[in-house]
């Protein structure tokens, strides 16, 4: 099997959707991007059609199989189900150490040629992952075998997710003043909540929103903050004092906050690259937040132990460099405290720290960019280890 335009390859995704739209995000946006830079044929199977339809409209949330936008989508039911050699794709990716229906798994090991197996792993920037990426994993009782590809932020991992168009439209998008304050406007964003600093926020329930929101109402300067419709809801419903339903708005002190509904994918790209502040959350929307160029917080996804800790602090060691209140403010967001710092944090203090510091972490974002940019992204990185697999016969 040799991965070209010309040739019908086909590739199968399976995706169990956990974060609610993290999850199916990334493999949404990894799918399109494989049919249509790549040419090849892929088939998505989701667990959870309902989360899907949040971030893509078009799905259809009775349909067992269905065609959106080139991409084949089945409803991924429960594990049982026979299959035959003739229904495995070329090339098998289970996102994020997902269990394939066994029946699936043996049918790999009918096939021949043998699909290329491999398994998306969740981004961190750790460096262990340098060590770990493109290993193989021998099947312990079937002639398989399954290579790890590890997304991050250094030639010796996966890169991140972007488009071969993406850079070229956040620049027009964003070159246009008229054509950002149009896109907001359909938000009931006004021109003088544009004149305003413009704050999208996206995060888990646990977030600290409460005491963000009392130090940006009790603030000097202006701030629209626009928040997906169920994100931070008991938050945001007590800064309104009503429902929090997409469009219901209300301005006290400093702040005016917004609740918009979800969009799709295309129309969120667009919310960040419009906002002067993206807070964003799990990993779909972090990767995002950094290809918008501007200025994020990150909402890590929680773990036991508190083993998102070590990660977040990882991803800050390379991006915040010396950029004390980047690094101050994303601690305390997550919950996490640096040696010294008080239990109880003083979020107008924050804040205000970060504010000052936000011309030096727009600048840092900049930088980011190049060096993410340089890594290439991750669809050609992951064809380009299918190529190598297939060539050397490796998959047994």
């Amino acid at each position: 099997m040799t991965l070209t335009k010309s040739e019908a390859t086909s590739l199968a995704i399976f995706c169990r959707v956990v974060d609610n739209y993290g999850d199916i995000g990334i493999c949404w946006r990894l799918a399109r991007q494989l049919q249509r830079e790549h040419g090849i044929g892929v088939t998505l199977w989701v667990d959870n059609l309902h989360s899907f339809r949040r971030i893509c409209p078009a799905v259809a949330i009775d349909a067992e199989e269905q065609q959106l936008e080139g991409v084949t989508v089945r409803h991924w039911r429960d594990q049982a189900g026979v299959f035959s050699p003739a229904d495995v794709a070329d090339i098998v990716i289970e996102f994020f150490a997902c269990d394939i229906p066994p029946g699936y798994i043996d049918a790999m090991a009918q096939r021949d040629p043998k699909p290329v197996w491999l398994n998306l792993e969740g981004l961190t920037a750790e460096e262990w992952v340098e060590g770990c990426h493109r290993l193989p994993s021998t099947h312990p009782r079937l002639p398989l075998t399954k290579y790890f590809f590890f997304p991050g932020f250094t030639d010796k991992t996966g890169g991140l997710l972007r488009e071969s168009s993406l850079e070229q439209q956040r620049r027009q998008f964003q070159s246009e003043p008229a054509a950002m304050a149009a896109f907001l406007a359909q938000f009931g964003v006004t021109q003088a909540d544009m004149a305003s600093l413009k704050v999208s926020l996206f995060c888990y329930p646990h977030a600290p929103v409460a005491a963000l929101f009392d130090a940006w109402q009790g603030g000097a300067a202006a701030i629209t903050c626009l928040v997906p419709e169920g994100v931070a809801e008991d938050a945001v419903q007590a800064f309104l004092g009503t429902e929090a339903k997409a469009g219901a708005a209300l301005t006290r002190g400093a702040l005016t906050l917004r609740v918009l509904p979800f969009v799709a994918q295309p129309d969120y790209d667009k919310l960040l690259w419009a906002c002067d502040l993206n807070v964003v959350r799990g990993e779909d929307s972090f990767v995002r937040a950094q290809w918008a160029g501007r200025p994020f917080i990150w909402h890590i996804y929680p773990q036991d132990d508190n083993l998102h800790h070590k990660k977040l602090r990882a991803f800050l060691q390379r991006y915040a460099a010396d950029i004390d209140s980047l690094s101050a403010f994303s601690l305390r967001w997550n919950g996490a405290r640096n040696a010294g710092m008080q239990e109880s944090a003083d979020w107008p203090a924050l804040w205000q720290a970060f504010q000052a510091g936000m011309p030096d972490i727009a600048d840092r974002s900049a930088e980011w960019q190049g060096q993410m940019l340089a890594n290439g992204d991750l669809a050609s990185n992951l064809v380009d280890l299918c190529r190598v697999v297939a060539a050397s016969g490796a998959r047994t």
